[in-house]
């Protein structure tokens, strides 16, 4: 299955970050998590800062465009094949420079992407 890296990880069970790790694990995806804080999620350890992940196909956003431009290279260093933005991440400059690094993304929602089979 796709290796995905959740990026904006939370331990919050009410946030989407965590919901969605939750339903990545159940469609049997590889799944990492980076957030502020280190801890478990759907048994997968939440990572902090920006480690070195090998074979990242998708990189899911859950960090507003604020928040993203700390992240822009170290995203373009995992070669993902895609990047989802979620509901209330889009953001027009990360969009124009992963179309310029030939890297695909999409405006959608994770958790309804696994739902309905189009993940």
């Amino acid at each position: 299955m796709k290796k995905t890296l959740v990026l904006g990880a939370s331990l919050k069970t009410d946030r989407y970050s965590n919901y969605a790790m939750h339903s990545l694990v159940d469609h049997d995806h590889e799944v990492v998590g980076v957030g502020l804080r280190e801890g478990l999620v759907a048994g997968v350890p939440i990572l902090t800062g920006k480690p070195p992940i090998n074979n990242v196909d998708t990189v899911t956003l859950y960090l507003n465009a604020s928040r993203q431009k700390e992240y822009y290279e170290y995203v373009l260093s995992l070669y993902p094949k895609r990047v989802i933005f979620n509901p209330g991440t889009k953001n027009n400059d990360f969009e124009n420079l992963l179309e310029k690094h030939h890297i695909a993304f999409e405006n959608s929602c994770t958790l309804v992407l696994l739902n309905t089979g189009q993940y």
